[in-house]
C-alpha cells in the first residue's frame, strides 16, 4: 500500500554532491591518526553517526539510508560491523576494503563505479589508497540502519588514548572539549572473548565473488535492460531489505515509470535528465534524488557519452542478516 504523503512529499527531493555537509567527528576514531581526517555524510535517514554535530539532509528513512564517506589519501575507517546491510559503491578514487577481526581474513581492492554488499556480522574497514580524495556512496539497511556500529575493542581502547568516549547510549563524548559522560551513562562496553569468537572470518575467495560486482561488467549487462546488482535473483544475491539495479543508456526506461515504493537515483557517471509529475531536472554523478512511491517519473541521458545510475528501491524484505547461500 502506498503510504499517504504530503504534497511537499510528492515530489523529487535532490540532494546535490556539491551541497553535501561532512561531519569530522562522526565517529569514535574521530582523533585517531590515520582516520582523523574522514568525514561522513548523512544524506536520507538518521544514519549511524554517534556525533550531534551531524548534518542529515533528508530525514525520511524509506527502509533504508545512504550516506557517504570522504577521505583523502591514505585516510582509514576502522574496524567496525553491522547488523544489517552495509553497501558501497566508489564514487571517486580507489579503495580497499579488509575484513577479520584484526583487518587480516581477508582484503580487495575498488575502483571507480565498483560495488560491494558487505557481508553482516563482520568487522570490515575501508581505506583511500588513491592520490587524490575519494568518495564512496553506501546504502545501509532499515529504518534505523541497524541500531548503529559495532566497534571493534581495540577501536574504542585506541580512541580512549585521544580524548574520545563512546557512552552505552550510544553518544560520543570528547574530552577534548570538556565533555564527560553524563550521570547514569556508562562506557560502551567491550566485546568479550567470548562474544569475539561470534564474528565469522571469511576468506576472500568466500566474499569477493558472492559480495563484489564490477563497474565494467555491469556496464556490459545493462546493455539492453537494467542489471539486477543486489536481491533474491541478482548479480548479488541478498534479500536486504533494498534491491539495487544499474542502468545505462541502453538500459533507461523508454517511458516513465512508477513505482510502489521509495526510489533512489544515484548516477555514476553523465547527467541524467529526470521528469516527474510536475517538475524536471538533471542529475549529476554524486547527486542522490529520492522519489516517493506512485509518483511517475522518466529518466534518461541528457547528454552523450558514458552514463551510468544506480537505482535503489525499497522491498517487503526485513533488514536484517545477509542471506546465506
Amino acid at each position: 500500500m502506498t503510504p499517504s504523503l504530503s504534497p511537499a512529499q510528492m515530489s523529487a527531493r535532490i540532494v546535490r554532491y556539491g551541497e553535501l555537509r561532512p561531519c569530522k567527528t562522526a565517529f569514535i576514531d574521530a582523533h585517531t591518526p590515520g582516520s582523523d581526517q574522514k568525514e561522513n555524510f548523512t544524506i536520507i535517514g538518521g544514519g549511524v553517526s554517534e556525533s550531534p554535530d551531524q548534518h542529515v539532509h533528508i530525514n525520511d528513512t524509506p527502509g533504508f539510508n545512504i550516506g557517504a564517506a570522504g577521505q583523502p589519501p591514505k585516510c582509514r575507517n576502522s574496524l567496525h560491523s553491522h547488523r544489517t546491510a552495509e553497501v558501497f559503491f566508489v564514487l571517486k578514487g580507489r579503495w580497499r576494503f579488509f575484513w577479520g577481526r584484526w583487518g587480516t581474513a581477508g582484503e580487495v581492492v575498488l575502483e571507480e563505479g565498483d560495488i560491494i554488499n558487505i557481508p553482516t556480522g563482520i568487522f570490515r574497514g575501508f581505506e583511500n589508497i588513491g592520490t587524490d580524495y575519494g568518495m564512496i556512496m553506501a546504502v545501509l539497511g532499515g529504518d534505523d540502519a541497524g541500531g548503529g556500529v559495532i566497534w571493534a575493542p581495540q577501536v574504542i581502547e585506541d580512541a580512549k588514548d585521544h580524548g574520545l568516549v563512546l557512552g552505552d547510549n550510544g553518544a560520543l563524548y570528547d574530552s577534548h572539549k570538556g565533555q564527560d559522560l553524563p550521570k547514569g551513562v556508562a562506557p560502551m562496553p567491550l566485546l568479550s572473548e567470548a562474544e569475539l569468537q561470534s564474528f565469522p572470518e571469511p576468506t576472500t575467495a568466500e566474499v569477493v565473488p558472492h559480495h563484489v560486482a564490477r563497474y565494467w561488467d555491469l556496464m556490459a549487462l545493462a546493455d539492453r535492460q537494467p542489471a539486477k546488482v543486489i536481491g533474491a535473483d541478482a548479480c548479488l544475491r541478498d534479500r536486504p531489505g533494498f534491491e539495487v539495479d544499474f542502468l545505462t543508456r541502453g538500459s533507461a526506461p523508454d517511458a516513465a515509470e512508477t513505482h510502489d515504493t521509495h526510489t533512489v537515483l544515484m548516477p555514476m557517471r553523465g547527467h541524467w535528465r529526470l521528469t516527474w509529475d510536475g517538475g524536471t531536472d538533471v542529475l549529476n554523478p554524486g547527486d542522490t534524488c529520492l522519489l516517493p512511491p506512485g509518483l511517475p517519473h522518466h529518466v534518461a541521458p541528457a547528454v552523450t557519452g558514458e552514463a551510468s545510475l544506480y537505482r535503489v528501491r525499497a522491498t517487503d524484505d526485513p533488514a536484517g542478516a545477509t542471506l546465506r547461500t
